[in-house]
């Protein structure tokens, strides 16, 4: 029986308690994601001082445990005297308690004009989740210390002795606490593009990144600010300009500041970074929403003004952004963020403020400059013709993917339920695991489609190109959802899509063939968790009567030295592929959900995804010249 919901049954969390018990809520997650967001927090704050002209200078250095990070920067300095309310010091009120700081003033009497850190958490968030945390304010003549650990104060406001300290700022040294994270370990590539990004930014600001682990300093100072962020966007992406100017306004109000460059390229797809008083915005917001607009009315206004457009050809607002690479920054005093992560503006005015400064500065623009005016509508009725014959491709693929099952691939195997919630589509490598994977599936929830051979890769290909591929129209098919414009995720045939390859260097060259095939043309699978990859082994090991499986050598080795101690010597087997396990083995390793291992693909950093996919697969083959070089030495094994 169960016991009486009673008010002695409620929990009521003090301090920091509710962070330490659900750490997701302010950063997101535990996964590397939210490890690095901790550094966000406090570099933003650093930030916020040299947004409002209080500092010049923001040092982040990674220690050589590669688990330590320390920002530093030549502020004001956090506040050191004692709050009349709490009797606390300025300093610790701010890192142990939530909805405590310095911003929540914006009536132009605050300490802050324009800021990222609203919610008076970040930095006591970042010390409740750190194992130990010291912070260090020099200012108003003196130096002052205080030590934490997961949210408590573990010594007293120190100050030292000696003589009077010069300058003033603030220094957090920080360590976050392995009983929240699963890993401890931060990326140095990610805290420096982070530093960079914010040095494009705020062009007034020297920011060094110090790494100790790979012993090197750099410095970031970029004097024409986003302009010289575009290019260099423009050339990591490897996208080819399709006119020389670039297209630049700064505009300041009562309001806001509004900060934009863009420029139309070669490239097939839209980019458009976006940044809230120096937080990246992922997710877009009411301020990409009046840039879109601003955008399409102009060009719009001025292909109608001057009678442009081609008999038979009309042209969408997909059309006019295609090829368009963007950095867009605002600075508003009040901004309205979608959660603690801040990734997405919710401010509605903000959008007007955007489509009006954007709309008539473009159109006077493109009046002034014929020449690149001309080069840009040529683009933009290049890209209507290309989009109306890929509608016409995809509309020939959606008919034939209708809910008849005699319209579907020839090789596909599908499943009889006709249940959707509950079915699930393997994306198998060859037509021998093909074959396995038939006979050894659950014939009623799982359906197998068999890919002959590496598939195309599309990094940089049209969706008429990836249509006109009959592997990657077979799958469109098989999946009945749609592709690109038409992609509806409500008619998807299946809960889950799975790829299942080889364990070995040519089964994953597949697998990131395809991951690079749903990550530019069916986006809506991944954001909707509906694609997993499949981890099959890769060696059976048998140690005396018993049998495991290992994904990896070292996996293999863990399973040997836990159980092969003292035992008979371990027999092992490497698969050359899937398509020589036996149909029941390749059931109970891979493809029985109560065994087998699934990796849902997710997206936890957009920009630094598509930075990895462009470099990886597109046709600048010195980017990965450089990824190789740089990491020739963590390769152990290689299949040759």
């Amino acid at each position: 029986m169960a016991k009486a919901y009673t008010a002695d049954q409620l929990t009521v969390l003090q301090g920091l308690e509710a962070v330490r018990k659900r750490p997701g809520m302010y950063i997101g997650g535990v996964n590397s994601a939210g490890l690095h967001h901790l550094v966000w927090e406090v570099l933003d704050n650093s930030v916020d001082e040299a947004m409002n002209g209080h500092a010049s200078e923001i040092t982040l250095t990674l220690h050589k445990s590669g688990e330590t990070v320390t920002v530093a920067d030549n502020g004001r300095g956090i506040p050191v005297d004692r709050n009349k309310k709490t009797g606390k010091s300025g300093l610790e009120l701010v890192l142990t308690e939530l909805h405590a700081g310095g911003k929540f003033q914006n009536d132009g009497d605050g300490n802050y004009k324009t800021s990222g850190g609203l919610h008076g958490v970040g930095a006591s968030v970042v010390n409740a989740l750190s194992k130990k945390l010291t912070a260090v304010v020099r200012r108003d003549g003196g130096q002052y210390k205080m030590d934490f650990a997961r949210g408590v104060a573990v010594t007293k406001l120190l100050k030292a002795k000696g003589k009077e300290v010069r300058g003033s700022g603030t220094t957090i040294t920080f360590t976050p606490d392995p009983k929240i994270f699963p890993k401890t370990t931060f990326n140095p590539e990610t805290l420096e593009q982070r530093l960079e990004t914010a040095a494009f930014l705020h062009s007034n600001v020297k920011m060094v990144f110090v790494d100790e682990v790979a012993g090197k300093r750099t410095v970031f100072r970029h004097e024409n600010g986003i302009r010289d962020y575009l290019e260099d966007v423009r050339k990591a992406r490897v996208a080819s300009a399709t006119h020389e100017e670039a297209f630049f306004l700064s505009k300041e109000t009562a309001e806001a500041r509004v900060e934009m460059v863009f420029q139309w390229t070669e490239s097939t797809d839209e980019h458009v970074r976006s940044y809230v008083n120096g937080i990246t915005t992922s997710a877009g917001g009411s301020h990409e929403n009046g840039f879109r607009a601003g955008l399409n009315k102009a060009v719009r206004n001025y292909i109608d003004t001057h009678k442009l457009t081609p008999r038979g050809v009309k042209i969408t607002h997909e059309d006019i952004r295609e090829g368009l690479l963007g950095i867009l920054s605002v600075f508003i005093a009040d901004p309205q963020f979608q959660g603690q992560t801040k990734d997405r503006l919710n401010n509605p005015e903000v959008q007007a403020l955007v489509d009006g400064a954007l709309r008539p500065a473009l159109e006077k623009w493109l009046n002034s400059n014929s020449s690149t005016a001309e080069q840009i509508i040529t683009r933009v009725i290049a890209a209507s013709r290309a989009r109306a014959a890929s509608r016409a491709a995809s509309a020939s693929v959606s008919r034939k993917s209708a809910t008849s099952r005699l319209t579907l691939p020839g090789k596909l195997s599908d499943c009889s339920t006709k249940n959707r919630d509950d079915s699930e589509l393997f994306i198998v490598e060859g037509d021998s695991a093909g074959g396995s994977a038939k006979q050894g599936r659950n014939r009623t929830l799982q359906a197998i489609l068999p890919l002959r051979g590496k598939v195309l890769n599309t990094e940089d290909a049209g969706l008429k190109k990836v249509l006109d591929n009959k592997e990657l129209a077979d799958l469109v098919t098989a999946l009945g959802c749609g592709i690109g414009p038409d992609f509806d995720l409500s008619k998807l045939r299946y809960q889950r899509v799975i790829l299942l390859a080889d364990a070995d260097s040519d089964g994953h060259h597949i697998t990131t063939l395809l991951l690079t095939f749903f990550y530019r043309h069916l986006p809506g699978l991944i954001s909707a968790g509906r694609l997993f990859i499949a981890v099959p082994p890769l060696y059976r090991v048998d140690i005396a009567k018993e049998t495991w499986w290992a994904a990896d050598e070292a996996d293999r080795d863990r399973i040997i030295a836990e159980h092969g101690s003292g035992r008979s010597a371990p027999s092992i087997t490497r698969f050359k592929g899937l398509g020589e396990m036996m149909p029941r083995t390749l059931w109970e390793t891979t493809l029985d959900p109560a065994q087998r291992r699934l990796l849902r693909v997710e997206i936890a950093d957009g920009l630094v995804t598509d930075r990895v996919m462009s470099d990886l697969m597109g046709k600048d083959p010195s980017a990965r010249f450089r990824f190789i070089m740089e990491r020739a030495e963590e390769a152990t094994e290689v299949d040759l």
